[in-house]
């Protein structure tokens, strides 16, 4: 497209106060991250610094923190900027000084990449305050820049005396309502929050004593220890630290590649199913993020990490990980680094694997899902809900030849207590992973079969009565079908074990919903919904409460030969056999446990009277 001849190029006009605004609101998460900021850029300085003096000794070069009542100081021997450079880099938004010739080929030895970080400071001062001289340029003046809230600067050249060695101090007076954030206590807390693990030293001054470092220590996979147990003691008491908590085991991470090194701690106790935790990452030493969760995959939420890395992008707020290649290529290395440990654990430590297990069955049930190497690792001893308490697979399989596996929670209540007492070995598939990791027993113990609790299988173990005594019960029988006819319910008399269950309902959800889509069918017959719902349509299969002869209020009930107590009596077990399934109740059935009492307890008072 051509333009008009009076068209001509404008630049934006950008409200610095409404800049300001958007970082501290969308941004950034907090006003404290103005200090980790400035060290950041401090950190980035003397990098620059140490690749113009390869050969200066480790340690040279540092950042100084000063903060009393009235001032908040970082002070670098970094690299320095010329009068030209704080032109071009502390007066234009989003211009980097890391992108300035000669060193833009080394832009990945940088932890900020972004050019907006300085804003930062606007957050808790009106006015930035900037005193440099630049390494590169040793005869250049020292140069002071002074930047204000809103959007204007000054800049002006200094004598050599006001700033002898190359390197940048940025001044900062607070605002009063910025008080929380930079009094002195509050500054040395910050610095050494974010900069504990900083490959430069660090000083803090309050101008009261000595200044005091802040990293005095390099991070603890960094040392060297006497002996391994030293060691492993020395991580766990520093996971702890950092946590809160002590860890059931340390797992030591190294990824060369990228230059990560840290420590995953194992939780000690169970993590409720869906909630992940944050791992606390740090970038080149500075302490990126407390609640990086992109860092692991989803199912290894039984550990908490704390690593460095070299290689991994912050985001622009240098508050989470940016989402690429090699972040991925991190997840997955991490991932078999826990794998390994799981393995090693499975081979060599016994008692850590069982507290491990009774922690985070959950977590390692959903890797056995995917990952093959670890299913024939664990699956025998993880824990499962089975007729014969909780159990591990390898236990259970020992004394059952053939396993019975549930769809649901629901069914295994409804069938658990007849099932156990009939000689069945069933498991509880209901729950997250179960059914599924039941089903691959096979796999790891070839003697076993696994197959899916059929009702029929149930029944078919429960004795028949005498032909004597179905007689007898036929006409409460027809009584209490046509009474449950409205649940489509069968009713049948058998004798089982425990003699203490009067009744047992066996029902499954998929039955439940087959029975409503055919009757919702019934109801819409003609028309769109109901040809849509006929064309869905199996044949239902009908609920069946079996009654046990053998307890006594099923013998007292079979006998009543008044049709309407009779009635009442089949309603009242059902209502009871769905209350032992502990499975939700449709409101019909909730309203006919109530009527069901009240009509036996006026039955009651009409007897008695």
């Amino acid at each position: 497209m051509t333009l008009p001849e009076n068209t001509a190029d404008r630049t934006f006009q950008v409200d610095l106060r409404g800049l300001v605004d958007l970082l501290s609101h969308h941004l950034y998460s907090s006003p404290r991250v103005y200090l980790r900021e400035l060290m950041q850029n401090a950190v980035d300085a003397l990098t620059a610094r140490h690749a113009l003096e390869p050969a200066a000794p480790a340690g040279t070069f540092g950042i100084r923190l000063y903060a009393d009542a009235a001032v908040v100081r970082v002070e670098d021997d970094g690299v320095g900027l010329t009068e030209a450079d704080v032109h071009t880099f502390l007066a234009t938004i989003g211009r980097s000084s890391k992108r300035a010739d000669g060193i833009a080929e080394q832009r990945g030895d940088f932890i900020g990449q972004f050019g907006i970080g300085l804003l930062s400071c606007f957050l808790v001062a009106d006015e930035i305050h900037v005193v440099s001289r630049s390494a590169r340029t040793p005869d250049a003046p020292a140069v002071e820049w002074r930047g204000r809230g809103d959007g204007s600067y000054t800049v002006r050249t200094l004598p050599a005396s006001a700033r002898p060695r190359p390197g940048t101090t940025v001044t900062l007076t607070p605002r009063a309502d910025a008080g929380e954030w930079t009094r002195p206590a509050r500054v040395r807390s910050l610095a050494g929050h974010f900069g504990s693990l900083l490959r430069h030293p660090v000083t803090f001054d309050d101008g009261t004593g000595p200044a005091v470092p802040v990293n005095p220590e390099a991070a603890p996979w960094a040392r060297t220890y006497p002996t391994p147990g030293a060691r492993s003691r020395a991580l766990a008491t520093y996971g702890e630290e950092v946590f809160g908590f002590a860890p059931l085991d340390t797992i030591e991470l190294d990824l060369p590649a990228v230059g990560l090194k840290g420590i995953a701690c194992v939780l000690p106790e169970a993590v409720p199913a869906g909630r992940r935790h944050g791992h606390r990452v740090h970038v080149k030493g500075m302490l990126l993020s407390e609640q990086a969760e992109e860092i692991l995959p989803d199912w290894a939420f039984f550990v908490r990490c704390v690593v460095d890395a070299e290689s991994l992008r912050p985001t622009a707020s240098r508050e989470s990980l940016y989402e690429d290649d090699t972040l991925a290529a991190v997840r997955d290395a991490l991932a078999e680094k826990l794998r390994a440990w799981i393995a090693r654990v499975a081979a060599s430590d016994p008692d850590l694997l069982h507290r491990f297990l009774q922690a985070h069955h959950l977590s390692v049930k959903s890797l056995a899902v995917h990952d093959d190497e670890i299913l024939r690792m664990l699956l025998p001893w993880l824990p499962f809900e089975t007729t014969d308490g909780h159990c591990t697979l390898d236990e259970f399989s020992r004394t059952h030849r053939t396993v019975l596996v549930t769809s649901s929670v629901e069914e295994f209540r409804q069938v658990a207590a007849i099932a156990s007492a009939a000689g069945l070995g069933v498991v509880n598939g209901g729950y997250t992973y179960d059914r599924e990791l039941a089903h691959r027993l096979p796999e790891i113990r070839p003697e076993v079969s696994v197959a899916d609790l059929d009702p029929a299988t149930l029944t078919a173990h429960l004795d028949p009565v005498d032909r004597e005594t179905e007689l007898a019960a036929a006409a409460y029988l027809a009584l209490a079908r046509d009474a449950l006819a409205v649940f489509d319910c069968d009713v049948a008399l058998r004798a089982f074990q425990p003699a203490s269950a009067p009744a047992l309902l066996v029902d499954s959800r998929e039955a439940r919903h087959e029975r409503t889509r055919s009757r919702l069918a019934r109801e819409q017959e003609g028309g769109l919904w109901g040809d849509i719902l006929g064309a869905l349509q199996q044949e239902a299969p009908r609920a069946q409460l079996i009654l046990n002869q053998l307890n006594p209020l099923v013998r007292t009930a079979v006998a009543i030969d008044e049709p309407e107590l009779a009635r009442t009596s089949a309603e009242a077990l059902y209502g009871q056999a769905a209350l032992l399934s502990r499975r939700p109740l449709r409101p019909a059935e909730s309203s006919l446990i109530n009527r069901s009492f009240l009509d036996l307890l006026a039955h009651a008072l009409r007897k008695d009277s």
